[in-house]
């Protein structure tokens, strides 16, 4: 059922079949829920459609990016829906041109007709002038609450150091076929990642790689481990800056995959993620005809074709993208991420003195 379809469901259930279309263009707040549930449990308000504007526009440093937004609202609509029986809160997901989501002068009337809203209204404009203000002085919050507590050379310190120290590094590096969905997903990762703190991102996809960091390689066996361990040295360096690398190459052999962690686990954590998805469901997604060549033996050394696979035993995260979706997959690799992480922040902080 789309959701139009659940739209017009809910509001002939209702009462007056109102669906009120809340268009939340930042984070919400505990105030902000609290007006959302006010106006879904309006006798006029049948169904909410929680209306989420995104835009891959460069986000200012200190501010929510799309991602975290998508989250955030997620959570918003599951608390609405969660108030009471009956009551029904739809996510939906828009492209918002430009970076300001915020701006008035975007036509929200074809959207919000497309859905099935009657009626809108934005988060941002329900707020009172003190929430406003609250959410306006935090990004200085914590410099000022140091500059209180310390002299002013000893606060620039204490302020250095904490912009200094992100936390450990990791390196999530993705395996599996060619057409697996593994550069896919590891894209979609390295944007959502990029909302997640202070750690920087860096997304070492296997053919921007081979065009650059390993030019002149062949496919043979040597070749491929000497890629891999390009790779590896390079996300090791992310790492040990206390950055995330993401790194998306076929790496075939499980010698180099292994070796590839052992490089990496000195200095971060290593996430090891097997796009698992069948070479016939590869096979069937190749547009550019590359297995039917390989098959042809116009490509030589081609990985299931002409050259092994060989399927690690020892993945942290195992995917099969024949039927999960991208965000899925993305939410199943941070969250282990995550626990990696936590994991491994919590032995380093035992282990100092």
């Amino acid at each position: 059922m789309d959701v139009r379809d659940r739209v017009h469901r809910a509001a002939r259930s209702g009462p007056a079949g109102q669906a009120l279309a809340m268009i939340v263009d930042d984070v919400p707040t505990r105030a902000d829920e609290q007006v959302a549930l006010a106006a879904l449990r309006h006798r006029d308000t049948a169904v909410m459609l929680v209306i989420v504007p995104v835009s891959r526009s460069h986000r200012p440093t200190g501010q929510v990016g799309w991602a975290g937004l998508t989250r955030a609202a997620h959570a918003f609509a599951g608390a609405l829906a969660a108030a009471g029986p009956g009551t029904e809160a739809i996510p939906i997901v828009v492209p918002w041109p430009g970076g300001d989501r915020t701006a008035s002068g975007i036509e929200l009337g074809p959207v919000l007709d497309a859905y099935g809203a009657t009626a809108y209204q934005r988060i941002t404009v329900s707020r009172s002038a003190a929430d406003r203000e609250r959410i306006e002085a935090l990004p200085g919050l914590v410099a000022r609450s140091v500059h209180d507590l310390y002299p002013t050379a000893s606060a620039r310190e204490v302020l250095r150091a904490a912009a200094s120290t992100p936390g450990r590094g990791a390196v999530v590096f993705f395996t599996g076929l060619s057409g697996s969905g593994k550069s896919t997903i590891a894209r979609a990762l390295a944007d959502d990642l990029a909302d997640g703190g202070p750690r920087r991102v860096t997304l070492l996809d296997g053919d921007e790689v081979r065009q650059h960091l390993s030019r002149g390689l062949g496919f043979d066996a040597e070749s491929r481990d000497i890629n891999i361990d390009r790779i590896a040295y390079v996300a090791s360096l992310v790492a040990e800056h206390g950055g995330i690398a993401i790194a998306a190459p076929i790496a075939p052999f499980d010698a180099g995959r292994r070796a590839a962690r052992a490089l990496v686990e000195p200095h971060g954590t290593f996430l090891l993620v097997h796009a698992s998805t069948p070479l016939e469901v590869c096979e069937a997604r190749d547009r550019k005809g590359l297995y039917a060549r390989a098959r042809a033996g116009e490509i030589p050394e081609f990985t299931g074709i002409s050259s092994p696979y060989e399927a690690p035993t020892d993945a942290d995260v195992t995917i099969d993208t024949t039927d999960v979706p991208v965000e899925d997959a993305v939410r199943q690799v941070r969250e282990a991420l995550e626990r990696r992480l936590d994991e491994a922040n919590a032995t380093d902080a035992v282990a100092k003195p």
